[in-house]
């Protein structure tokens, strides 16, 4: 599916950011649902995960759901490289495509913070949920803003980036960027590194469902034939559709580079920027997860005063918490319901 056109822009002025370089004339891409209450004590923040639109976190949406548009006013920042905020792809010379300054979770934290503060005068924010990359900034948005942040609940994600998912992501780099096509970041848009996009789907197939999700062959269940079927149709259709490479690119330095502990002042001391964390937060690792396997949570959640540890028993690995499975969504749904019914 092409990218949504149902969002609105946030003028974000000049951005300072974490490397020293300053993102100017930076746009912020959001949708909200719900209505903002008078006291503005209702607030929901669910950024997106890697590639990711606001849309797909809608999942989460609906009546009678925690994440109630009736009850919560939900905003769905889209985050910096995606394609629809500031980006290589839709940033004039001399900083478009592969000279895109590099976006750290802090900085699209502060983007965030920017469109809640500025725009709405929010100060504080019942819950921030996010899955994957959308976790990393759950976490982040705890650390840099415990004053604002009540709860939070990061899925499929973490606080640091393991060594072991950094393997993943330097394989990702390296299929894309090998592409003859891709020129170094100066491809032609109508001469995209499509060998290097079907190489990094057939990647990202290996690594984004679990052992078990192929042993059973679910991906029948999905509509599809045969493994070649489900690789091409679904993975490889999904990273073809829309994507630009240098903003894929862009969010894997984002993810790669992902550890609160490089939150200003904290020297990159992880543990010390967990401890930081005031609120409740739960976190919802999926048990066959191979990004972010459940011990990487519970590592993290030891030093998190209020911290604590729900695993998704999923056979859908990572994409047990991005919306794809029933079962698990309501496992998620009934874990945020209970969240949010606690004092904050």
């Amino acid at each position: 599916m092409p990218a949504p056109t149902d969002h609105e822009l946030f003028d974000l002025g000049d951005l300072p950011l974490q490397s020293g370089a300053t993102l100017r004339n930076a746009t912020l891409a959001y949708k909200t649902y719900g209505t903002l209450n008078e006291d503005r004590s209702n607030v929901i923040v669910h950024p997106t995960w890697f590639s990711a639109w606001h849309d797909a976190n809608e999942w989460s949406l609906g009546p009678s759901t925690a994440c109630d548009p009736a009850q919560y006013f939900i905003v769905m920042p889209n985050q910096l490289n995606n394609g629809l905020s500031s980006s290589p792809s839709n940033t004039p010379p001399p900083f478009d495509g592969p000279h895109f300054p590099a976006i750290t979770f802090h900085d699209q934290i502060e983007a965030q913070h920017r469109l809640l503060t500025r725009k709405w005068g929010i100060e504080s924010i019942e819950l921030v949920v996010g899955s994957s990359m959308g976790a990393g900034q759950t976490y982040q948005w705890a650390v840099s803003h415990p004053e604002m942040v009540r709860r939070a609940a990061p899925i499929v994600g973490s606080s640091r980036t393991s060594e072991h998912n950094q393997v993943f992501l330097k394989s990702l780099r390296a299929a894309l960027t090998l592409d003859p096509a891709f020129k170094g970041g100066h491809y032609s848009p109508d001469a995209l590194p499509t060998a290097g996009l079907r190489a990094f789907a057939r990647i990202y197939a290996g690594w984004g469902l679990s052992q078990a999700f192929y042993w059973q062959r679910t991906y029948r269940e999905m509509g599809y034939s045969s493994l070649e079927d489900f690789l091409v149709g679904f993975w490889e259709g999904f990273w073809l559709d829309d994507r630009d490479p240098n903003n894929l690119l862009a969010m894997l330095w984002t993810w790669e580079n992902g550890d609160v502990g490089k939150t200003p002042g904290f020297d990159g001391d992880t543990e010390a920027a967990l401890r930081s964390i005031r609120c409740p937060l739960i976190a919802m690792p999926a048990r066959t997860d191979l990004y972010f396997p459940p011990e990487d949570e519970q590592w993290a959640s030891q030093f998190i005063e209020h911290g604590e540890v729900r695993v998704i028993d999923t056979i859908w690995g990572h994409f047990g918490g991005l919306g794809l499975n029933a079962a698990d969504n309501e496992f998620v749904d009934a874990t945020l319901r209970e969240l949010l019914a606690r004092p904050a």
